[in-house]
């Protein structure tokens, strides 16, 4: 069922931005309220002319805009490029499951959130930096694709439950992944400890 992999790790990411992560964390609180209200706007739905459009994507890429902006020019034109070519994949990988889904060999949002996840991990090295171009990217790839397909009057709701499935996907994906970092430098100073202290005693 659409927008299940949505409502259960967005749940999971509210529970523990709001009971667990430390609270002396800047973005804790903000974070947590991004959240809940991507969750609460997540069935509400509207038209521009003949484009249907669920509120929660537009409210994640005005949201990753306002962080976007808060960064230094030259961080701001680099994120910028990486935003569009997470987009430009974004709509390739669409593109590519309409003209050819021989090569979809999987579930395609499985795919999806290891392609997009991995391009994300190469083009920025830190859990904020990734997760702000993964959501303005697929947002602006959403409003492309759905752009090329009403050339073709084709219907595609933007930001419908299938892209927040896809985008939670993600997220948790690139969570996993630093936490991985994050664990295995833990480690190397843990052992880094434990060598130091045999030298000693030695």
């Amino acid at each position: 069922m659409e927008g299940a992999m949505f409502y259960w790790i967005y749940w999971t990411f509210w529970i523990y931005l709001t009971f667990f992560m430390d609270k002396q964390n800047p973005y804790r609180l903000k974070l947590s309220v991004i959240v809940l209200i991507v969750i609460i706007f997540s069935n509400y739905h509207f038209h521009i002319g003949s484009i249907e459009m669920y509120s929660s994507g537009p409210i994640l890429l005005v949201f990753s805009y306002l962080f976007l902006a808060q960064e230094k020019l030259y961080s701001l034109l680099y994120l910028f490029i990486c935003s569009l070519i997470v987009s430009i994949a974004y709509v390739t990988f669409h593109l590519f499951e309409i003209f050819d889904p021989i090569w979809i060999i999987f579930k395609k949002e499985w795919m999806m959130g290891i392609t997009i996840g991995y391009l994300a991990i190469l083009l920025q090295k830190t859990l904020k930096g990734r997760l702000l171009i993964v959501i303005s990217g697929t947002m602006q790839g959403e409003f492309l694709y759905a752009f090329i397909l009403s050339k073709y009057q084709f219907p595609y709701p933007i930001g419908s439950f299938a892209y927040l499935d896809a985008c939670a996907l993600i997220a948790s994906l690139l969570v996993g992944w630093s936490f991985l970092e994050n664990a295995g430098a833990i480690l190397q100073n843990h052992f880094h400890f434990f060598e130091k202290g045999k030298q000693k005693s030695s």
